[in-house]
């Protein structure tokens, strides 16, 4: 062998080895975060006028801490749910009433998170409001939770009304003592909401819609969102006051896992 071909074949060698280096050095590139089909909106900018109090991007909820997925504090739905809402809106403004979102599409991480903590018996930090009276290994057989949910698809929201002008509510601050959330409404964690007889997220059976337990102006008041919602196309689930889903659901066979942010929508960076 010549001198100049082991020369060569002693460069080629070493720009192999710092290729090699160089590869081996180089961080792995993140996987981009799945998108919302273009028919996904946010709620805001077909109604601004909606009050939005998004639970789960806040420590105030059943499992006691911000939910995976929920990025910023922000209604996102199908545009005909939205446009539905807009019209319910509409309707209550004139009687000086507001809706409230309480939750809209939920990606299926956040779906998974609450599996996990229903899972854990030993994390029963938030049973005193939320389910005093539902011992934890009953969450899944008694249907509070599920390893789908309907809000995933996009076109299912949580939701109640307020009385305007509507008053500030005080934050949560985890650790706080807490109240059974179908305590009296002037004993439960406060919301500016109308009395439906229960706090939003209550696993109880009194949280159905029409519990003959619950009577008089807690009664009229879960008649005025479901009469309002039910003229537009929504339907309520039996079991939960505050839940509804516009039909026929755009995408009533997918569940999504976009992140809960402006980034997810089409149109924004």
């Amino acid at each position: 062998m010549t001198r100049l071909s082991t020369a060569v074949r002693g460069l080629a060698t070493t720009i192999a080895a710092l290729l090699t280096a160089t590869a081996a050095a180089a961080p792995a590139r993140a996987e981009p975060e799945p998108k919302a089909p273009r028919d996904f909106v946010a709620l805001n900018s077909v109604d601004p006028t909606i009050i939005q109090e998004i639970r789960y991007v806040t420590p105030h909820n059943f499992v006691g801490e911000p939910i995976d997925g929920y990025r910023q504090p922000l209604c996102i739905l199908t545009r005909p749910a939205a446009k539905a809402l807009h019209t319910a809106q509409t309707k209550l403004l004139r009687r000086d009433y507001s809706l409230k979102v309480y939750d809209c599409y939920r990606p299926q991480r956040a779906v998974d998170h609450f599996v996990r903590w229903a899972k854990d018996l030993d994390d029963q930090r938030m049973k005193t409001e939320f389910y005093p009276n539902v011992d934890k290994t009953r969450l899944f057989a008694d249907g509070y939770i599920a390893e789908k949910s309907g809000h995933s698809r996009g076109s299912t929201v949580d939701l109640t009304i307020v009385k305007l002008p509507a008053r500030p509510t005080r934050p949560y601050h985890p650790g706080q003592p807490l109240t059974p959330c179908f305590a009296p409404q002037d004993q439960r964690f406060p919301d500016n909401s109308l009395d439906m007889g229960t706090g939003y997220d209550c696993f109880d059976t009194l949280s159905h819609t029409l519990d003959p337990r619950i009577q008089g102006e807690q009664r009229a008041n879960r008649l005025l969102l479901k009469n309002t919602l039910e003229e537009l196309g929504f339907v309520n689930l039996a079991e939960e006051w505050w839940h509804y889903t516009f039909k026929p659901e755009a995408h009533p066979d997918t569940y999504f896992d976009f992140p809960v942010s402006r980034r997810s929508l089409h149109g924004h960076r």
